[in-house]
């Protein structure tokens, strides 16, 4: 296997490959080349040249531009894109991270033009079928041919589905090594003075899943328990603009909540670093607040990172507006677990992926 093409639709995509192009590129004792695809899934106004210099990672080959339109209408464009890239450019493998539809759609075309398929982030699992991303999982799962995992309970996941022990692989989590990477070179966002921001006495909030933000009186509910339950800290809320006009509707404010726009990798994670808890409905964010040691409170029913839970400083807590008040006073009184930090979360998943698809 010398050629490999590498499949990112979004955002938290290319922080997912970044280290696994940063650990081929180290091996020079070995001729394994790579092709960067981008299957444009997300227009991202943060995907700019700034944060490939950020990251460290390199411009994709080509941009497949199949952004927007129904999940039906994307699933369709990226196949039939990547089908005619894949047809252009042969390679031994494809390999794809996450759960996005381009992992998905992209697996589907390697396989029918009999090409093999690695996952990154294997057999990971909400049980939540009314979730894109759960459906993403599990067709990508039944067609891949290796198997990278983050936890032993994503391989038992993949083991009792009819997966063959020997084609999955324990590697852990590339999204740590990203952050372990950069985590020396994290940034003051620019608000942190005008906001008079102190290391752990603010809070920080992001939400995105349309169970959240979409019904104005949820959000509205949401934010006033956050907003009345915080102590008067301040409480800084990153936010995409779709979330932004539901919450101007609710008419909803108060001194110390401020809104600000969805931040760079460096930004974000300085003041997620430094806050005293996070108020999040994004699995990602659950596993950096493991690493960094940072309370967290999850708004959703199910989530498809346990250890970030049974190990991390993660608690689900629901999406019940008035389950945030106990959750937010036990951070207030320091009464929160500290967590530890999951087995192979070290920041040398990608050194493994590398070693495993050179000995494959």
């Amino acid at each position: 296997m010398n050629k490999i093409t590498i499949i990112a639709g979004a955002r938290p995509n290319f922080m997912k490959i970044a280290p696994i192009i940063h650990a081929i590129n180290k091996r020079s004792d070995v001729s394994l080349t790579y092709r960067l695809v981008h299957t444009g899934q997300h227009f991202d106004e943060k995907m700019s040249h700034t944060f490939f210099q950020q990251l460290n990672i390199p411009e994709p080959h080509i941009n497949l531009n199949c952004g927007g339109g129904t999940q039906a209408e994307q699933t369709a464009a990226i196949m039939v894109a990547f089908e005619q890239e894949l047809l252009a450019h042969p390679t031994d493998l494809v390999l794809v991270v996450g759960d996005v539809t381009s992992t998905m759609a992209c697996s589907i075309v390697a396989k029918k033009l009999n090409v093999k398929v690695a996952h990154v982030e294997a057999g990971i699992r909400s049980f939540d079928m009314s979730m894109p991303e759960e459906i993403n999982r599990l067709v990508t799962d039944a067609l891949t041919d290796y198997f990278f995992t983050t936890t032993h309970w994503a391989g038992d996941n993949l083991k009792k589905a009819g997966v063959e022990e020997h084609k999955i692989f324990f590697v852990g989590n590339v999204m740590i090594d990203t952050l372990l990477a950069n985590r020396s070179k994290f940034k003051q966002p620019d608000f942190w003075s005008a906001f008079q921001l102190q290391p752990q006495s603010y809070f920080v909030v992001t939400l995105h899943r349309p169970a959240n933000v979409d019904e104005p009186d949820n959000l509205k509910q949401l934010v006033s328990e956050i907003i009345e339950n915080t102590n008067g800290k301040p409480v800084i809320f990153p936010i995409h603009p779709r979330t932004a006009k539901v919450l101007q509707s609710t008419g909803i404010t108060a001194n110390h909540l401020h809104i600000v726009e969805p931040l760079g990798y460096l930004e974000f994670n300085y003041l997620v670093e430094h806050a005293q808890a996070v108020i999040t409905d994004s699995g990602g964010i659950t596993e950096e607040t493991t690493i960094m040691g940072v309370p967290c409170l999850t708004l959703r029913d199910n989530t498809e990172r346990p250890e970030t839970i049974s190990i991390g400083t993660n608690e689900l807590i629901g999406t019940n507006p008035k389950a945030l008040k106990p959750a937010l006073q036990k951070i207030l009184n320091q009464d929160w677990k500290k967590g530890g930090i999951p087995e192979k979360w070290d920041g040398k998943a990608a050194e493994r992926i590398v070693d495993c698809l050179i000995k494959l």
